[in-house]
């Protein structure tokens, strides 16, 4: 079996394409100078969201509403996805992707304000899906409150779980690495939460409550 998985990553990669409205959501991310997740790993939520079918989503990290928008495609009709920023220009962008794609304003709740203090406020075990793409350096935190609010069954997403594929290079030691390589290694180790990684985009990390 070969073990050079470069050309394999690049044509997965490459599979999934943007529409128009995520296209203009993207530009909405690089005007407000926001890195949003990659078109596979978008597509990526998409399909985890259809096939899991979650009533109720949690999302840290709005940006402009590249990702939340693949959540809302793959989501029940009946859904509701609340997605948390601490940026009001990021959070405005987002509405008007969301409106934009056709989804009612009832389907979704921007809350500004740090994950930090609004994750605590959540009720626990309400929620079938947390997504998880904000700053690094609290990441640990909202993996804790995430696993907090899911329910069973529910799916824990962390995006960015490969930091721009450094968590796989023991030398690399900066602390936002360092954070992610624990984050990793300690839902590998949860026995609440059965886990997986993926490398998708710039790494994808799946965890379920059992």
């Amino acid at each position: 079996m070969s073990t050079d998985k470069t050309t394999s990553w690049a044509y997965c990669e490459a599979y999934a394409t943007d529409d128009e409205t995520a296209y203009r959501a993207r530009e909405r991310s690089l005007a407000l100078r926001l890195d949003p997740v990659t078109p596979a790993t978008a597509a990526l939520l998409t399909v985890l969201a259809a096939s899991s079918r979650p009533a109720t989503v949690v999302e840290v990290g709005t940006g402009a509403g590249v990702s939340g928008l693949s959540l809302l495609r793959g989501m029940p009709s009946n859904s509701v996805l609340t997605t948390i920023d601490t940026d009001i220009r990021a959070l405005r962008a987002a509405r008007d992707t969301f409106r934009e794609a056709g989804f009612e304003t009832k389907r979704t709740r921007t809350i500004s304000g740090a994950a930090s203090l609004v994750l605590p406020r959540l009720t626990e075990n309400s929620y079938d899906m947390v997504f998880l793409d904000a700053d690094l350096a609290n990441t640990a935190e909202y993996v804790i409150e995430g696993a907090r609010l899911l329910r069973r069954g529910g799916m824990l997403i962390v995006n960015d779980a490969l930091h721009q594929d450094r968590v796989s290079q023991p030398a690399h030691r900066d602390e936002d690495t360092v954070i992610m390589r624990d984050v990793v290694r300690t839902l590998r180790g949860e026995e609440r939460l059965a886990s997986t990684l993926l490398p998708t985009g710039t790494g994808v990390l799946l965890a379920v409550r059992r």
